[in-house]
């Protein structure tokens, strides 16, 4: 395909005689080139505000609409008023957990979530926690699962709001979100769930699935950054974290970010039409990298084999550190992660993987591979021979090794 072809070219050029090869789609994608097309138009000539009466203001309004209808499309939302747009993932995991638990108080002063839940999330719960609520952290097991009975068992009538990722963005284990939400809705009253890592690579379904609140991002979705959004259940309450002038139904005020959410919009419906074959094209992919690199003595998988998302690997290497294989592999001009790259401005090793059992420096020597469009099969002969030659380096220079 020619969109294929051109997403390639922006992943996948040429660096003097090296040919790059970007495996850190969970931190950051290129803009879809079809995207990007519509989003020109936002940029250079549909310059309207969405507020405003006359007609370019209207017209921006309709591509706001619009944008709205595509994502609750791609999720299964009841409608498009379902979704409020935010400007990252980030905010609307606040609005989601800081809304929602201070609209109810009157219900309740508890909150949940997984060890394993991205940093926005928690952070969000512990200044809840500061003012009074109580925070529940629901253990998970090696491969990163939610332990079912222990969320049972931690849920109280008290409970406004339960916080369950989708899928883990550090070491790719998909959540059983069925089996959690009949717990949450037994026993507490909202389940919010974090959906980037997961929203574009398997189908999300949010009236089957019982999900009140869900978050997705813009650039998770090879649309712009600078847009996020939040899936809003009919009847959930919110109370808004940001205030202005009423803008998104008064949850999120402040004039809507018209190109990003545009592009959002377009990028949320190219996911919904190719999901499926993408998704079996980068299994493929996944499980042929997973087998090469585990041949490497002491390397070992992290997150679920099976429950994983199509597009992700994870490992960790006995006695060498997760930031010397990003160093190293980007010498061969392979750009990989290491733990989560929201976290990563610390020295600290990933909350996620010691969650799942790691020892320190068990969880400092990880290699996080997410693939995507630009990837193909024919380049991981070239992947793994770089990790086989970075371990081996770096072995040779580690003090533990010996």
């Amino acid at each position: 395909m020619i969109w294929h072809s051109m997403l390639g070219q922006q992943c996948g050029f040429r660096d003097g005689d090296m040919e790059r090869i970007y495996l850190d789609y969970g931190s950051s994608k290129p803009i879809d080139p079809r995207v990007l097309e519509l989003v020109r138009r936002y940029l250079e000539h549909n310059y309207g505000n969405p507020s405003s009466l006359h007609s370019v203001g209207l017209e921006a309004k309709r591509a706001l609409e619009e944008a709205r209808a595509k994502i609750a499309e791609l999720i299964n939302g009841e409608n498009e008023r379902t979704i409020i747009f935010t400007g990252s993932a980030t905010e609307a995991n606040n609005l989601a957990i800081k809304g929602a638990a201070l609209r109810n108080i009157g219900k309740g002063k508890e909150v949940a979530a997984s060890t394993i839940e991205h940093i926005s999330v928690l952070n969000s719960m512990k200044e809840l926690q500061k003012n009074g609520f109580i925070l529940n952290l629901i253990p998970v097991d090696s491969t990163g699962i939610v332990g079912l009975e222990k969320l049972d068992k931690a849920l109280t009538k008290n409970t406004t709001v339960t916080s369950i990722m989708y899928a883990n963005n550090e070491i790719g284990t998909i959540e059983p979100i069925r089996e959690i939400s009949k717990i949450v809705h037994d026993k507490g009253l909202y389940l919010h769930v974090d959906a980037t890592a997961a929203a574009g690579y398997i189908p999300i379904d949010v009236q089957a699935d019982g999900i009140d609140l869900l978050t997705l991002s813009s650039n998770d979705l090879y649309g712009p950054h600078g847009a996020g959004a939040l899936y809003v259940k009919p009847g959930v309450k919110l109370q808004p974290v940001l205030l202005g002038g009423g803008q998104e139904r008064g949850f999120r005020s402040g004039t809507e970010n018209l190109f990003a959410i545009a592009g959002m919009g377009q990028a949320a419906r190219i996911a919904k039409d190719e999901m499926s074959q993408e998704a079996d094209r980068l299994k493929g992919v996944r499980d042929k990298l997973i087998k090469e690199i585990l041949t490497i003595e002491g390397s070992y998988l992290t997150g679920h084999r099976t429950h994983r998302l199509p597009n992700h690997a994870s490992f960790r290497f006995n006695h060498i550190e997760g930031e010397s294989i990003l160093l190293n592999m980007d010498m061969h001009n392979i750009q990989v992660s290491t733990g989560s790259a929201c976290s990563s401005k610390t020295l600290e090793p990933s909350h996620v993987l010691l969650a799942i059992g790691l020892k320190h420096e068990e969880a400092h020597g990880s290699m996080v591979l997410t693939l995507g469009r630009s990837n193909k099969m024919e380049e991981i002969p070239t992947i793994v021979k770089a990790v086989e030659e970075t371990v081996e380096r770096l072995r040779k220079l580690s003090p533990l090794s010996k």
